[in-house]
């Protein structure tokens, strides 16, 4: 089973906890992952959450994507997994994702992800709050 660490870690690099982080052609503060959707719909529900952490269900069809957005730190497990193109500060890249992979992240200040794949992409995120 391949580890989305090895995935995440490049988006990570270098990460911070976003919540300041701003959109470069508006200066615009950018949306969490439960506030970012695709296409004018929202991709993350929220399932559950404290006072200290959040968890969100994020489920990408294929051809349906996350427009960018910010990360604070999180722990994410593949509920399904398929091939997705990502998008940050280091470039773009396809990943292959295997159902039942995980990774931990001390938070990604932008990304943005598309499922390219035949198949439908769900993760379970726990952020912290």
């Amino acid at each position: 089973m391949r580890n989305l660490l090895t995935i995440a870690a490049p988006l990570a690099a270098g990460a911070i906890l976003a919540a300041g982080a701003q959109a470069e052609d508006t200066g615009e503060p950018l949306p969490s992952a439960l506030e970012a959707g695709w296409n004018g719909e929202r991709v993350c529900e929220l399932r559950h959450q404290t006072d200290t952490h959040r968890v969100l269900r994020c489920t990408f069809p294929p051809g349906v994507g996350h427009e960018r957005h910010y990360h604070p730190a999180h722990y994410g497990y593949a509920l399904s997994g398929g091939t997705m193109q990502l998008t940050s500060e280091s470039g773009t890249r396809t990943a292959t994702l295997e159902t039942g992979s995980d990774y931990s992240s001390d938070g990604t200040e932008w990304h943005e992800v598309v499922n390219v794949g035949k198949t439908t992409v769900t993760y379970l995120i726990v952020e912290e709050l």
